[in-house]
């Protein structure tokens, strides 16, 4: 369980690193950047699960160690991928908000429908 809570450990560091640098980025109109900053908190999240499940692992009996790890390796996976979709949403709505608003400028010289 040493390993496996060195991992967790390790893996909370990476997350929260990646989650504290999307942050502290200048807001930017840019709807990648948008999406990378929206996630921050989400890696955060995950972050904080990993550590919990990496300190149990390293403190608790084995038997216990392992269904927590599970359970909190499981749930920061879950929390990323639940977190990276509602981002990826999120850029495309906004992508497809300023289409259509340039659609609207584009077409009010003619007789078109934009799409």
């Amino acid at each position: 369980m040493v390993i496996a809570g060195v991992l967790c450990m390790c893996t909370a560091v990476a997350s929260a690193g990646f989650g504290t640098w999307s942050l502290s980025r200048s807001q930017v109109a840019d709807t990648s950047a948008l999406a990378l900053r929206a996630l921050a908190p989400t890696q955060l999240a995950a972050a904080i699960m990993l550590a919990a499940g990496g300190v149990v692992a390293l403190a608790a009996s084995p038997h216990t160690a392992l269904v927590v790890v599970i359970v909190c390796v499981a749930g920061a996976l879950g929390t990323l991928a639940a977190g990276s979709w509602q981002s990826a949403r999120f850029a495309l709505r906004r992508e497809a908000a300023g289409a259509t608003a340039g659609c609207a400028v584009a077409c009010a010289g003619c007789t078109q429908t934009c799409h």
